[in-house]
């Protein structure tokens, strides 16, 4: 789905794309990514709840089959965008001819259920002008339904951006979550869901998430509507490197293969956020307790890490709710450019693992098969749920009626649903509270409410107990125990969120009353007065956002001041601080 407040700065990203002559080689993916197919053509035999589905694909995900993938990769020497496409053994030509081949034999293991295909776009990318994305397609029950992309990019580097002949095996960046795809492709085409599931394997990230770019723009063209994207990039490490991109791992040679970290953009009333807290919500309550290694999903403040991008964010950019998964160490920064710098991303080192007795066989691994699969069914989890096409509510209100209940009225959207959960947020990036209540009584009880400011939001709940993807927030003023709630006038400065902060942080200002002015100004100055960021903001009842980017380098004090006019309305201080 595609977020109308986005628009603005959608119009500006796609008119700079300059991606020309983009089409599905196989016209039977285009259609049925626009829901021209009959879904009975690609029914599948294995039908059971998405508990069950969910669970058995845990299950099937092979860490083999994992490090297969990645040995093949490494053979080609170089996924490089614009490396030899007519070798059969090395380059770009040759590794997108496997991947496709791979999809196809894949395919046939299904009875046909997925239809593959190049995706063909056109840009200067270092010299070459024609380029392929490669893809499978699974088609859902319900052609009309927005489809869910699942996507990795599948070429690699050496420091060098345009350096094409180099040897970059490319293992942990992105040979680990184009394996991580290929084998979500495997598993999941057993079942049939009721949404569309696209798995894409993207080329020209390392220059400018042109694949990306061209797949996002492809979907506006088209009129495509996306539920959600699933980025997987740089998914499968568990060795710190000294100069791993912050907010990352601390210690060089430190290890970490139960955590995964979710990178999205936004804070409040952010739909990727919020995509970010589903896949975490879901994951907690369907897989947490049934897998022997359980992880940690740590949902990030920033879209990205610092100075770094990836390809959620066209979709981002072009209105789409999308996430990025990333490994919770990182061997680099990727600033090759540096002297000093001796970590692997970025480099011909980039590779699966060392020979360090020289016996001929690999026996220090640089990317944890294990932990890659497990990362494999945190996301192919996510997408079984979001693949239910439960249908997500409208919240149209929520009164805070006594110090323990909240009145909701949800606007159903011609949803057809007796039973809701409403979210409930505070100081974090994560959901606080989830209070389940079904159409009937829609008095809900929350005695744990405090006093201040809350983010609320809703799903609905189907008869599976699947919820929806969940409604934009909402924020309401909360008293806790016996405090009696109080109108409020005027404007009112919230504390930033989070704080202290990690790259980006929320500040949001509430309009209770329209002042006779039409904007406020936001300034944001270091404990030495210097103006770090000066903004006007036109404004508008209710809640206001502005979201912050400061960077890294250092910790420091910040002060956030609003003012309209010559008026001082509040200031406060936010801590920044450096990973």
């Amino acid at each position: 789905m595609r977020y109308l407040l986005l628009i603005p700065f959608f119009l500006f990203a796609y008119a700079a794309s300059t991606q020309t002559n983009t089409r599905f080689v196989n016209p039977s993916v285009d259609e049925i990514v626009k829901g021209n197919y009959n879904a009975q053509d690609y029914a599948a035999t294995s039908e059971t709840n998405p508990q069950e589905v969910s669970l058995a694909i845990e299950k099937a995900i092979n860490p083999d089959s994992l490090k297969s993938y990645l040995i093949r990769m490494s053979e080609f020497e170089t996924r490089h965008t614009s490396s030899d496409t007519t070798s059969i053994s090395t380059g770009i030509g040759a590794a997108r001819d496997w991947a496709l081949r791979r999809f196809e034999k894949i395919s046939d293991e299904r009875d046909g259920r997925l239809e593959t295909s190049f995706l063909h776009w056109e840009k200067d990318v270092c010299g070459r002008v024609k380029h392929k994305n490669i893809c499978a397609v699974l088609p859902g029950k319900n052609p009309a339904a927005d489809i869910i992309i699942i996507e990795a990019h599948f070429d690699s580097r050496c420091d060098t951006r345009c350096d094409d002949t180099c040897v970059a095996h490319g293992m942990e960046d992105n040979g680990s979550g184009s394996a991580l795809l290929l084998e979500l492709t495997r598993v999941m085409s057993e079942y049939q869901f009721e949404r569309t599931i696209l798995f894409m394997l993207t080329v020209a990230e390392e220059q400018g998430l042109d694949g990306a770019r061209a797949l996002a723009g492809y979907c506006v063209d088209e009129s495509i509507e996306i539920a959600a994207v699933l980025n997987n990039d740089v998914i499968g490490g568990i060795i710190c490197g000294e100069t791993s991109s912050p907010p990352s791992c601390h210690t060089e040679g430190g290890i970490d293969s139960t955590q995964v970290r979710i990178f999205s953009a936004g804070s409040a009333f952010s739909p990727n956020k919020q995509l970010a807290r589903y896949v975490k919500l879901q994951y907690q309550q369907e897989l947490r307790s049934k897998v022997s290694v359980p992880m940690a999903i740590t949902i990030m403040a920033a879209e990205d890490r610092t100075g770094r991008g990836g390809d959620h964010i066209p979709f981002r950019q072009n209105g789409f709710a999308a996430v990025r998964f990333t490994s919770a160490n990182e061997h680099g920064d990727a600033n090759t450019a540096s002297a000093s710098y001796e970590d692997r991303q970025h480099t011909s080192d980039d590779i699966l693992g060392m020979d360090t007795d020289n016996d001929g066989e690999i026996d220090e691994w640089y990317v944890d098969f294990n932990y890659l699969a497990r990362n494999a069914s945190i996301n192919a989890n996510a997408a079984v749920m979001i693949a239910q096409e439960v249908c997500t509510p409208e919240l149209i209100s929520v009164d805070q009626t006594t110090w323990k209940n909240l009145e909701v009225e949800v606007g159903t959207n011609d949803c057809d649903a007796d039973s809701f959960v409403l979210a409930i947020r505070s100081e974090t990036n994560d959901w606080d509270t989830l209070l389940y209540f079904n159409s009937s009584n829609t008095t809900v009880e929350a005695p744990n409410l405090t006093s201040g400011n809350t983010f609320v939001s809703i799903a609905a709940v189907n008869d599976d107990g699947v919820e929806s993807l969940f409604s934009q927030e909402t924020i309401i003023t909360t008293v806790g125990f016996g405090e009696k709630a109080q109108p409020k006038k005027g404007i009112e400065l919230l504390q930033n969120r989070p704080n202290p902060f990690d790259e980006a942080t929320s500040i949001v200002f509430l309009v209770h009353e329209m002042p006779a002015e039409k904007e406020a100004t936001l300034t944001i100055q270091d404990v030495d007065g210097q103006v770090l960021r000066q903004e006007r903001i036109p404004l508008k009842l209710g809640a206001n956002e502005v979201v912050y980017t400061h960077g890294y380098g250092h910790t420091s004090t910040l002060v956030y001041t609003l003012s309209i006019g010559d008026r001082l309305i509040d200031s406060k201080k936010m801590g920044f601080v450096a990973y």
